[in-house]
């Protein structure tokens, strides 16, 4: 009976010291959105981001449709009165006004690579109330990712963008191009994480595969011409949606088996 009596109160110290779980959620960029959908409640979520339900940039925005996306920030934060404010590096993201202490906040800053989505995952799932969540998330990435198949080849990839920019080191694309077995042209050249890339310097280069972003196959404007020059169309290409790589979270085993899928599927060179 005794040690029946300290347990209750072991779990009961344990129960009270344990944090409200918050009951209104901000969001305040696409990244933090890909997180709090992924772990916290739906009822848990007051906003998203004002690019919460633009599939270009979202890679949730299935579960997002039925939640509010904020359209000026600075005055609908302040309205809603939120508990918690997930967003940018410096936690308020911004929002001018923003009275000290009334909320709680969470700084993300970018992930560049699954080591920082892991800790990205328990931060947030530990912020939103559900770290149990959190943990079953990041244990599951983990399995999908030790399913990927092997890439049957490796090379030198290039990340081009529109406007000639290149994805550099340091980046999540960069890790996504290391676990797909490739590397990345940004290494090989002493680029940093973003750097304008000429056609004359690519094709000098002569990367293996270009990885460019879903949707790049129409020219809509001087930009994206660049991409559809004659001399990079015998380069084979990778197309992997922006919005699994603009951003950190569950996306990324859905961007790692894509572009292993599409090594996997290109002809021999």
């Amino acid at each position: 009976m005794h040690r029946r009596i300290i347990a209750a109160l072991c779990l009961l110290s344990l129960t009270a010291a344990a944090p409200t779980p918050p009951k209104r959620i901000v969001s305040l960029n696409t990244c933090a959105d890909q997180y709090v959908l992924a772990l916290a409640d739906p009822g848990q979520i007051a906003a998203l981001s004002p690019y919460g339900h633009d599939p270009e940039l979202s890679a949730a925005v299935a579960k997002a449709r039925q939640i509010r996306v904020l359209k000026r920030p600075a005055e609908e934060v302040l309205a809603i009165g939120p508990d918690l404010v997930v967003g940018f590096p410096d936690g308020a993201g911004g929002v001018v006004g923003a009275p000290q202490g009334r909320w709680r906040k969470l700084g993300l800053a970018s992930a560049d690579g699954f080591a920082a989505i892991r800790g990205q995952i328990r931060q947030v799932a530990a912020a939103v109330g559900h770290p149990a969540r959190g943990q079953a998330l990041i244990a599951r990435m983990e399995r999908d990712l030790a399913a990927l198949p092997r890439p049957r080849r490796g090379g030198v990839a290039a990340y081009y963008q529109r406007r000639g920019y290149m994805t550099g080191t340091g980046t999540l694309v960069d890790d996504l191009i290391q676990r797909a077995g490739l590397t990345n042209l940004a290494a090989k050249l002493g680029k940093p994480a973003l750097a304008q890339v000429s056609l004359e310097e690519m094709i000098a280069a002569r990367p293996d595969y270009l990885i460019v972003e879903e949707g790049s196959e129409k020219i809509v404007d001087q930009g994206t011409e660049m991409l559809h020059h004659p001399v990079l169309r015998s380069i084979p290409r990778i197309r992997v949606p922006q919005a699994w790589t603009v951003c950190g979270g569950p996306a990324y085993v859905q961007a790692a088996r894509s572009i292993i899928a599409q090594i996997n599927a290109a002809p021999e060179r």
